[in-house]
């Protein structure tokens, strides 16, 4: 145990979420056992989602996603799997629906270019961050509708928000508004904030543990959470010392690092809960449609789909965070910072979710919103690699 040091009893704690809202899933101190895998959909068990065939095909599906907008750049609106599991992508003109359809995927004409909903998303980051976006949870440029998508919570009237939905509107069938239950909010436990595998900050929360990783210089550190890094605490795991924090990007955008001392065996692997590990082979993009699961101390493994990428999301008290993932996998507080897979390749670290009650929106009957951050800019800020397995 060469490096690791007992530190005292002071980090356990209790922090109560009581207040519907979307959690950044890092702050909660509780037993291990708190939190079960609650089922997403109809009455399945996430840890059952998991289908290796189905997980091969759609590695290779995302590869192919990858390589389309890389090669068409600007031109693309953004890509999706559709419910048959093909390859979709939106474009606005009939020459990159041809080269589309020459690499082998879908394409579908959509009425708005990617620079103009893209200018629309900018516009509406600057609101938010200039004023306030009230309410108003997020909002993202949506390959399926062709649209910049703006969710706020049913019944939100009050004028800070309905002064953001009139900017939103302004733009007319460029942006599509839809309401839901449940409200974006972090969890740390500051601000409803409340914190994969267990890691506890000296502050008395906790988080979880996104990917283990290497500088150029050779040293190990774990991608993290931003808010969970936010003012820079030392951190813990099963009352021994990991190190402390080395960067931290919140709020904009939502990760951090933390420096790990000699002692510790990272290894390229992910926390799969009751289920034999899963191993990191490499980083994939997130894409519309395809299966993504998260690993987190609370809610252990649970499994979605990607429904929208490059999200902006309103944390309230001017904490907006840009260019998220959303899915539908269940997160709850303590989640924060876990790791994000998509078969055997890393697709980002746990950020937040809307809960009602604490909960995520499956144990009401509705589509979990959940959000992460993708994990090749936590990568590229930190001139990190990631530990494969």
């Amino acid at each position: 145990m060469s490096g690791r040091f007992r530190v005292g009893a002071a980090l356990t704690g209790i922090v109560v979420l009581t207040a519907a809202g979307l959690i950044a899933a890092n702050g909660a101190q509780a037993d291990p056992q708190v939190g079960k895998t609650a089922a997403v959909g109809r009455g399945q068990n996430p840890a059952t989602v998991r289908l290796p065939h189905q997980e091969l095909v759609q590695e290779q599906q995302l590869l192919q996603a990858e390589t389309v907008e890389s090669k068409l750049g600007s031109r693309v609106v953004g890509s999706y799997f559709d419910a048959s599991g093909e390859l979709v992508v939106a474009v606005s003109d009939a020459a990159t629906a041809a080269a589309v359809r020459a690499a082998g995927a879908i394409p579908k004409l959509v009425r708005y270019t990617a620079d103009q909903l893209r200018g629309v998303q900018g516009e509406l980051d600057h609101v938010a961050t200039g004023s306030s976006a009230g309410q108003v949870k997020s909002w993202y440029v949506d390959p399926v509708t062709g649209t910049v998508v703006v969710t706020v919570p049913a019944g939100a009237r009050d004028l800070v928000t309905q002064r953001f939905l009139r900017a939103a509107e302004e733009n007319g069938a460029m942006v599509t508004v839809r309401r839901s239950q449940g409200r974006p909010t972090l969890t740390d436990g500051e601000f409803g904030l409340l914190g994969g595998l267990q890691v506890d900050k000296n502050t008395g929360y906790t988080c979880s543990l996104g990917f283990n990783a290497t500088t150029g210089d050779g040293q190990h550190i774990f991608l993290t959470a931003g808010h969970c890094t936010s003012g820079k605490p030392s951190w813990s795991r099963n009352g021994y010392v990991l190190g402390n924090t080395r960067t931290s990007s919140f709020p904009g955008n939502d990760f951090g690092t933390v420096s790990v001392i000699e002692g510790w065996d990272p290894q390229g692997r992910v926390e799969r809960w009751g289920s034999e590990d899963v191993v990191v082979r490499g980083t994939a993009s997130p894409t519309v449609g395809s299966m993504v699961c998260k690993s987190g101390k609370s809610t252990k493994w649970t499994c979605g789909r990607i429904v929208a990428r490059d999200v902006t999301v309103n944390y309230g008290n001017n904490r907006v965070v840009k260019g998220l993932f959303q899915h539908t996998a269940c997160v709850e507080a303590g989640d924060s910072g876990g790791a994000n897979m998509s078969g055997d390749y890393a697709q980002g670290i746990t950020s937040g979710a809307a809960l009602i009650s604490g909960q995520c929106l499956a144990k009401y009957g509705q589509q979990n919103e959940s959000y992460s951050q993708p994990i090749g800019e936590a990568l590229s800020a930190s001139g990190a690699s990631l530990v494969l397995g």
